[in-house]
């Protein structure tokens, strides 16, 4: 199991400007949907997104203290017209 506060921490470390929405997808920590608004995302596809969020997220990962993750990312000017 891993809280919310520290997967926000592994991201915000990578992405020191991200806005992140996290929720416990099945009510035992370790699946989740995240949504990330970051800069760092300027310029990326949506494949580039999704292995920089897992990165950021290779720790948790790896030893299984995330299972499944759910990743919408997104620019600040992506947030702002959706």
């Amino acid at each position: 199991m891993i809280s919310k506060d520290i997967i926000i921490g592994y991201i915000q470390k990578a992405m020191p400007d991200a806005e992140v929405m996290l929720t416990d997808r099945t009510g035992t920590m370790d699946h989740y949907k995240v949504q990330i608004v970051s800069t760092a995302f300027e310029g990326k596809n949506l494949l580039d997104r999704q292995r920089f969020v897992y990165a950021a997220l290779d720790e948790p990962m790896k030893d299984g203290r995330i299972h499944a993750l759910e990743i919408k990312s997104q620019t600040p000017e992506e947030a702002a017209s959706a």
